[in-house]
């Protein structure tokens, strides 16, 4: 298996960006890997704010930062000509680049030819590198959980990452495995699932959590849903290629149609449930529902209570907002 891993710490590069929306990655890796971002870098005019130390490109590589990171997406994806020059100075102070942009770095001549020579690295983590192969659904050891959702942007990759968090603060032997470019930056490895030739889907996810010890956990960030009219082929790919033994359904309380998709309602619970539990027995045959997590952002404080307590009582599994609540009732369950 070949995987590129990122070099730590990171100098996470903000831009001009206006608010943290526009800076969506950047918080992201700053927020769960603080301890390997270095310092920021933003241009003239920006007011997205991580928090961490100012330091400019030569500065930062001084200090020792090994990977500028992008973490920001310009309208529509796009590489301003104008940061062209800063990532060409980023690499001759000896650091890699990399960037969740829809456009690759490689496909750019001019930092291509610095990259050749200086050596540093130009990793665009939207596209696969491992190697393509068809999925086996061969039982492997370990244990896997999988991160389902009602949709997209229900908060898959934030409940993932919440349990590794919590596992990890357990010493539970447990590795979060990325499927999306945040993800991936935010880990410094993995999978972008969703630009994987669909054949090579579940393939792909075998060797992104290759058998491994009989009490290590895997932690997989889902992606879509198996139920979306779009993105259901991702989804289902992944659920095979996991061989979950444990999934974890995701929602938004309160949605009631599919992300950008009028006319397409949000599936109940039984439905998406059941859907998923007999998908996932065709290479697992013991998966199961170990707990639901809700984003109960739109909801007052005892409406979110009520809620998980109403989930928790039909479906006799563990509910929690990894926001509000935390996930230790999920692990709790996990460990017992």
């Amino acid at each position: 298996m070949s995987m590129t891993e990122l070099k730590t710490p990171y100098l996470v590069f903000l831009g001009d960006a206006q608010d943290l929306l526009m800076a969506k990655v950047a918080k992201g890796v700053a927020h769960w890997r603080p301890e390997k971002c270095l310092a920021q870098y933003r241009l003239e005019g920006a007011k997205a704010d991580l928090g961490l130390p100012e330091m400019p490109i030569k500065q930062a590589a001084e200090a020792g930062a090994k990977t500028l990171i992008l973490g920001l997406a310009p309208m529509g994806g796009t590489l301003p000509q104008s940061w062209i020059p800063l990532l060409i100075e980023a690499m001759e102070s000896g650091m890699d680049i990399a960037s969740g942009l829809h456009i690759r770095l490689n496909d750019i001549e001019d930092l291509v030819a610095v990259a050749r020579r200086t050596g540093q690295r130009l990793i665009d983590v939207r596209h696969p590198e491992l190697s393509l192969v068809c999925g086996s659904g061969k039982p492997r050891s370990g244990k896997r959980l999988l991160t389902v959702g009602s949709d997209c942007c229900v908060g898959k990759m934030f409940t993932a990452l919440a349990i590794h968090q919590e596992m990890a603060a357990r010493n539970i032997k447990a590795t979060f495995r990325a499927t999306g470019q945040t993800g991936i930056l935010i880990e410094g490895s993995g999978v972008p699932i969703d630009a994987v030739v669909s054949d090579f889907t579940s393939g792909m996810i075998e060797q992104l959590s290759p058998a491994n010890e009989a009490d290590h956990w895997d932690i997989i960030e889902g992606q879509g849903s198996v139920l979306h009219p779009a993105y259901a082929g991702v989804s289902l790919g992944l659920l095979h290629g996991a061989q979950a033994d444990v999934i974890i359904l995701c929602h938004e309380e309160g949605r009631v149609q599919m992300d950008e998709m009028e006319g397409f309602e949000v599936p109940d619970f039984d439905t998406l449930i059941e859907t998923n539990l007999h998908l996932g027995r065709v290479t697992n045959p013991n998966i199961r529902l170990g707990g639901i997590a809700l984003n109960t952002s739109s909801l007052s404080e005892e409406d979110a209570m009520k809620a998980i307590a109403r989930y928790q009582e039909k479906y006799g599994v563990p509910v929690v907002d990894p926001v509000r609540t935390g996930v230790a009732a999920i692990v709790d369950g996990l460990e017992s």
